[in-house]
């Protein structure tokens, strides 16, 4: 499993959106530099945060781009599906079926079973963090994602004892 250099990217531009005290936003050249990234992928990563509604553009000489709603209203992982999709795709076993065109476990496969449960439990964390949770220090970010944690091993104890 890999987080693509797009998710990585596309989520310190949004925090970096969220970040600026500016009411004209954040621009193209601006986010480059502050990011250290061409103003090409820049251009890239906010046409697609802006047409996935997580981003908006201010008009004007000095307009830039604000964040569409509120820091706690964006969940990390709508932003990551947006940017990149999920980690795995239901396609996935149909272009990975060696020298075969269909693979020869596609009616019955436990290894697509441990892909999916996997897939579940990162979207089920990931859409439980808000942009506001990260918007902080290293050490508060932490703080928040263990509240997170511990909320979800309570639900599985609750689980569990059902």
């Amino acid at each position: 499993m890999k987080i693509s250099a797009q998710d990585e990217y596309g989520l310190r531009i949004l925090l970096r959106i969220a970040r600026s005290e500016s009411e004209e936003g954040l621009s193209i050249p601006q986010l480059s530099e502050a990011e250290g990234m061409s103003a090409s992928y820049v251009a890239k990563l906010t046409r697609t945060l802006r047409l996935a509604g997580f981003i908006q553009s201010t008009p004007g000489q000095k307009g830039g781009y604000v964040l569409s709603r509120p820091a706690e209203e964006i969940r990390i992982g709508e932003a990551l599906r947006a940017l990149g999709g999920a980690l795995f795709d239901e396609d996935f076993c149909n272009s990975h079926s060696g020298a075969f065109r269909i693979c020869t476990n596609s009616v019955d496969c436990s290894v697509r079973s441990l892909w999916k449960i996997i897939q579940y439990a990162v979207d089920h964390v990931l859409d439980q963090i808000t942009l506001r949770d990260l918007l902080g220090s290293e050490q508060s970010s932490n703080a928040a994602l263990e509240k997170i944690i511990e909320y979800l091993n309570q639900a599985q104890v609750a689980e569990a004892e059902r």
